[in-house]
């Protein structure tokens, strides 16, 4: 690390030592650490293949079945990857009881792989490991839809209520789950101290909650590879890795 990036790190340990009620706020670049691609970089997932919008999936079978072909190319890299760093550093901070909660808007389930209890983290965006009725919220396995799937492209159906079954992640134009976003809020309004990482802080309404943090005289912190619209807010911006910053800030390898 060069001397100003050791200042910043011993400055994100500092802050994180004064924190009573820390809150951790993550996006795709923790997971890109682990080999995940993000959606929106050059190379990214979406260059190859643009988002269905949920209207659509609810509307035509041909997009359901070009939505589960997309799905589980995606899904032998999903389940592959690692918490890396960066995902224990957050664990490690969730553990000692420093951060109260994980906000993320990743779908990977990295942070729950890592030991975080599953009422620790909250997931805006949903999670893609698992696939889930639109009608009963019913939840299902992949293994017997991917099998059915590639066998003759089956549509998943719920099997409780007869519903339509898709991943349980919020696609555009999807409503925004009410309780995690009542929770995130719930814990952006009570912490001290408000760290952003991996997030280019684009995507709303998940973006406003750093910004709610520090209007409501939390501090806040963003560690992103590249700038955002918010560093002027911030009191400390990083840009760096993830795993080696908030790993070497914490002792963790």
């Amino acid at each position: 690390m060069t001397d100003s990036l050791d200042n910043q790190v011993r400055e994100l340990r500092s802050m994180l030592d004064m924190s009573t009620n820390a809150v951790l706020f993550t996006g795709a670049g923790i997971s890109t650490e682990s080999g995940i691609p993000d959606f929106r970089s050059p190379g990214g997932i979406w260059t190859k293949y643009q988002p269905i919008p949920f209207d659509e999936f609810l509307a035509s079978e041909e997009a359901r079945l070009e939505y589960w072909r997309r799905s589980f190319a995606r899904h032998d890299n999903l389940v592959a990857a690692k918490p890396n760093r960066g995902h224990r550093a957050v664990a490690h901070l969730i553990r000692e009881g420093t951060a109260t909660a994980v906000i993320t808007q990743n779908i990977d389930g990295l942070h729950q792989v890592s030991g975080i209890p599953e009422g620790k983290v909250i997931e805006l965006h949903g999670n893609a490991t698992y696939a889930e009725c639109l009608d009963c919220l019913e939840s299902f396995e992949l293994g017997g839809i991917r099998d059915a799937f590639e066998r003759d492209e089956t549509l998943p159906v719920c099997d409780i209520c007869g519903g339509i079954v898709k991943l349980a992640t919020v696609s555009f134009g999807q409503a925004m789950p009410e309780n995690w976003m009542a929770q995130a809020e719930h814990h952006t309004l009570a912490c001290d101290l408000f760290v952003v990482l991996g997030s280019s802080l684009v995507v709303f309404p998940a973006a406003s909650f750093p910004v709610v943090a520090k209007r409501n005289g939390a501090r806040l912190v963003i560690v992103n590879r590249e700038p955002t619209d918010i560093d002027d807010m911030a009191d400390l911006v990083i840009h760096g890795e993830i795993g080696p910053t908030l790993g070497s800030a914490v002792g963790v390898n």
